[in-house]
């Protein structure tokens, strides 16, 4: 078994590489992969960089390139839902393209031919995260998340984003990731931080938030890896 943990920035893979032992360093298609083990499980870590397009890059590579038959992803991301408060970890059963319209042709939102609206990440994953929650004492959500090519800060269009999709938060790689994996059949799994919500602080300090979240994530992570079984 290898598994394979992402993160969208680099300050999102720096603790997770602080933890980990015997890291080889590979450069490829313009960005760095890490080989590693944790607790005696090979591990390969990486950041993708913003986006669906980057995202699919690096998870398509993660998977094809190095191997790995999980793959698991955390990061940060802007809450719909209003009972999700900035610090609250939430954890993906769904992910959809708010982005993707084809709706002249017939359509709904979020769909193509031979496609499907919202990918379901793996159940057996989203136990183990569960387990690890009730472990640490953390509070755990769950609900789907929505991905697209966009920040968006418009209180309108998070509002057609959750009656459309019934999503609880948005980000900008997510879904993309849950595409890779279902067509090349790997279980995945989405943990996201919130990082903004319907009530922010206008002085409301990302990078610092940014820095404890990661290592919030990546330690539960790492208690996932220590907890996933061969199966």
């Amino acid at each position: 078994m290898k598994i394979a943990i992402m993160g969208a920035m680099a300050e999102e893979i720096e603790p997770l590489l602080s933890q980990v032992t015997n890291i080889r360093k590979t450069e490829y298609a313009a960005n760095a992969y890490y080989e590693a083990e944790y607790k005696g499980k090979e591990v390969v870590i990486a950041y993708s960089k913003i986006g669906k397009v980057f995202a699919s890059l690096t998870a398509t590579i993660l998977l094809e390139k190095f191997g790995c038959d999980r793959l698991l992803f955390s990061g940060v991301a802007g809450a719909i839902d209003p009972d999700l408060d900035i610090g609250d970890l939430i954890i993906a059963d769904g992910l959809c393209q708010h982005d993707l319209d084809i709706t002249a042709f017939g359509h709904p939102h979020g769909f193509v031919p031979e496609g499907e609206v919202c990918i379901p990440t793996d159940s057996y994953l989203r136990n183990v995260a569960k387990e690890v929650a009730s472990k640490k004492g953390i509070k755990l959500k769950e609900g789907i998340i929505a991905t697209g090519d966009q920040f968006v800060a418009s209180v309108e269009k998070k509002n057609w984003i959750s009656k459309i999709f019934d999503a609880h938060a948005l980000e900008m790689e997510g879904a993309s990731v849950a595409v890779v994996c279902n067509a090349l059949g790997v279980p995945f799994f989405i943990l996201r931080a919130i990082s903004d919500s319907a009530d922010m602080d206008a002085g409301f300090d990302f990078d610092k938030f940014l820095e404890g979240s990661a290592k919030v994530s990546a330690d539960f992570i790492l208690e996932m890896v220590n907890a996933i079984e061969d199966q």
